[in-house]
């Protein structure tokens, strides 16, 4: 398996799929496939696939142990700014079309709807981590303090599991969160109980 995840063709071949979702939902709003509220659906949608990419690029590393294959630690940086994009698509959606580029409009939204709050600080937390994806950066920086500032992916996939929870719990929509926190809550227990048996030994 681990020359096959050399091939030249694998890197393209994943920047297509992960390109898939968003040529989807381009497609449907220009065929008027959106629904009623095609905004909302596009908002959302962007929002899925962002958390969506957060959870698989925190899956590449307990993935690469049990598999033994090292190699797919080459891909994980492109799994998260696929990830990275689509939150961002998600911010600027929301702002051009539910807040009409109003940034009083979104300043009162932060303080009248908390799960907006923990979402932006989910995407604020995001952005030094998309800054600082590339090699260049990781030398500046040095291994360990690249690898201190990275861990804060974990605490921006809890709060963007819990935005999504949030909102989606005032319309009674439960299985789909309970689906991401428990996949978040088996990926960070993985690494708590890895930590443990490096500490222990």
């Amino acid at each position: 398996m681990q020359p096959a995840l050399l091939h030249p063709a694998i890197r393209p071949a994943l920047h297509l799929l992960c390109a898939l979702p968003l040529a989807w939902l381009v497609w449907r709003l220009l065929a008027q496939q959106l629904g009623a509220n095609p905004a909302e659906a596009l908002i959302r949608s962007l929002g899925d696939w962002g958390l969506r990419g957060l959870l698989l690029t925190l899956a590449i590393t307990p993935l690469r142990v049990m598999l033994q294959q090292p190699l797919l630690l080459r891909y994980r940086r492109l799994f998260g700014l696929w990830s990275f994009a689509y939150v961002l698509l998600h911010l600027l959606c929301y702002v051009a079309f539910d807040k009409g580029l109003d940034v009083n409009e979104v300043l009162r939204d932060l303080l009248k709807r908390p799960f907006i709050l923990v979402g932006m600080l989910a995407f604020v937390l995001l952005l030094p981590l998309a800054a600082t994806s590339f090699s260049a950066a990781q030398r500046r920086l040095g291994g360990r303090r690249w690898q201190a500032l990275h861990r804060l992916v974990y605490v921006a996939t809890t709060l963007a599991c819990l935005h999504f929870w949030w909102m989606r719990s005032g319309k009674n929509l439960w299985v789909e969160p309970a689906v991401y926190a428990s996949l978040l809550a088996l990926l960070l227990g993985w690494r708590l109980h890895r930590a443990w048996l490096r500490a222990c030994n």
